[in-house]
């Protein structure tokens, strides 16, 4: 009498089978923004249907494949699609719920809890070529409403597609990704092996290192650069030839530990015919007298 409403109406479930088609064969331009998620396109009845029983918001649906049991989570995109039948992504299909075009299946709304963590395996070894990763993967999830353990999703990615395969998900087997705040993991792609860690075999050492040069050895420093790097210095073969030869270096086999000896470098003797010959003998010109000079 008063207007009170007493029993609120309660949500009833939305439960219907449609033929599903994949996206490439709905009618009018390509839709490739279809393909890069994990939402479907439903018949505008299915929009008049759901707000009549008053469901929960976000709307997602549980759609079931009766011929092989397989399931699957998604959201919805546009309510275009013609009567009796929605478009799913081809990926979707093929995957997850094993499905050929004009198939029947089940599409049945339904309310998920909140993500709060998943992991997710990589199926190529292509995708450790991409620098962020979880970059790329968050950018990709904002396409999808929902995610399923076991399914296998496909992410776009400079012209490239990646298939992810869910290996777990919590705080449910299926969960909803819309506005919440998600730990990602990966695990190691599919055929990918850990590289074994290389030994270095130990070399002997090369006896030219202990051989010291013989005699002068010009621009033998080191140059500096200005930005503060490290100076590539390679020899060239015309500067090896260039290079004074070497003598080997006698270790004193009579060291003893704990003694300290200072060897100082000797020249060698000069040749007998060499001192007469270059001696240099101080004050040896020949003087003149001024007396001796006789004034014409």
């Amino acid at each position: 009498m008063f207007g009170f409403n007493f029993f609120p109406d309660i949500p009833r479930p939305f439960n219907t089978h449609y033929k599903c088609y994949s996206v490439s064969m709905l009618p009018g331009n390509e839709r490739h923004d279809v393909e890069r998620g994990g939402k479907i396109i439903m018949p505008p009845s299915a929009l008049d249907q759901l707000t009549r029983l008053n469901i929960v918001y976000p709307m997602l649906f549980k759609l079931t494949n009766k011929k092989s049991n397989r399931v699957t989570h998604c959201g919805v995109l546009e309510f275009v699609a013609d009567e009796g039948k929605v478009y799913l992504p081809y990926w979707m299909m093929k995957n997850n719920l094993l499905l050929d075009e004009g198939d029947f299946v089940q599409i049945e709304s339904v309310s998920l809890p909140v993500a709060t963590f998943s992991r997710f395996q990589p199926q190529s070894e292509d995708f450790l070529d991409i620098s962020n990763p979880k970059a790329v993967l968050e950018n990709n999830l904002r396409n999808f409403a929902c995610l399923t353990t076991g399914d296998t999703i496909a992410i776009k990615y400079n012209q490239k597609m990646y298939e992810m395969c869910v290996l777990e998900t919590k705080p449910g087997p299926a969960v909803s990704i819309i506005e919440c705040d998600m730990n990602v993991e990966f695990a190691p792609p599919v055929g990918y092996k850990e590289p074994e860690p290389v030994t270095k075999k130990e070399e002997e050492p090369d006896p030219s290192e202990y051989l010291e040069p013989e005699g002068f050895v010009p621009f033998k420093g080191h140059g500096y650069r200005l930005d503060g790097k490290k100076k590539k210095c390679e020899d060239s073969p015309k500067n090896n030839l260039s290079k004074p030869g070497t003598r080997r270096v006698i270790p004193n086999y009579d060291y003893k530990i704990g003694s300290l000896r200072f060897v100082r470098n000797r020249r060698t003797p000069a040749k007998e015919n060499d001192e007469s010959a270059d001696e240099f003998k101080p004050f040896s010109g020949v003087g003149q007298s001024l007396k001796g000079i006789v004034t014409a």
